[in-house]
């Protein structure tokens, strides 16, 4: 199994407690009761807690309901250490630079290949763990493709569903409910996408 883009234990523990605390910090700013955020995502207060705390597991689902009722998009939520040069920064996107973000007990990581966080293109690079993925459909708001860059992954559109293998590549109006799902017992997949228009 490749574990290139797999993070260690400590880092994914250290990903979680920093998620939780944005979410938590921006939630009591914006004045957003626990009880009340848990009725939006309909999941319970103590899960809520949990997810605050940086102990419970977040889809991408989860996050993405959760960045809604913030009112912020998912990658406000992408982290880096590093600092690229002024000259380089609205342009270039270093290897060891890259803004990541782990999804918790998911077995994803999606990291930013794009310099900014706004405007109405961004490029983002997915590894999926075997078995990683949902059969869950999910929508975007803009148009979206994707690239399998290794591996293998399930694409579901509407109630049709397509084998993908590396070298294939998709495209998916914002109005099409989608899913993914990495079927392979033993393989990573990695996916470039690309979003134009779309909020994430």
């Amino acid at each position: 199994m490749n574990q290139q883009h797999q993070p260690s234990k400590d880092t994914a523990e250290s990903e979680n407690l920093r998620i939780g605390s944005q979410i938590r910090d921006l939630r009591k700013a914006k004045g957003i009761t626990l009880i009340a955020m848990a009725e939006k995502i309909k999941r319970s207060v103590g899960y809520v807690s949990q997810v605050e705390r940086g102990v419970s597991s977040l889809p991408i689902p989860v996050l993405q309901a959760i960045s809604e009722v913030l009112g912020v998009q998912i990658s406000w939520f992408f982290h880096t250490d590093q600092h690229p040069p002024l000259d380089e920064r609205n342009h270039i996107v270093r290897h060891d630079a890259r803004r990541s973000l782990n999804f918790s007990g998911t077995g994803i990581r999606e990291e930013l290949l794009s310099p900014r966080l706004s405007g109405q293109l961004q490029m983002i690079l997915t590894s999926f763990s075997p078995g990683a993925g949902s059969r869950e459909s999910r929508e975007r708001k803009g148009e979206e493709a994707g690239f399998i860059q290794s591996g293998s992954l399930e694409l579901g559109i509407g109630n049709k569903v397509f084998q993908l293998k590396a070298g294939d590549s998709f495209s998916l109006t914002g109005d099409e409910p989608h899913w993914v799902l990495n079927s392979s017992s033993d393989e990573d997949a990695v996916v470039i996408w690309t979003l134009a228009g779309a909020s994430y």
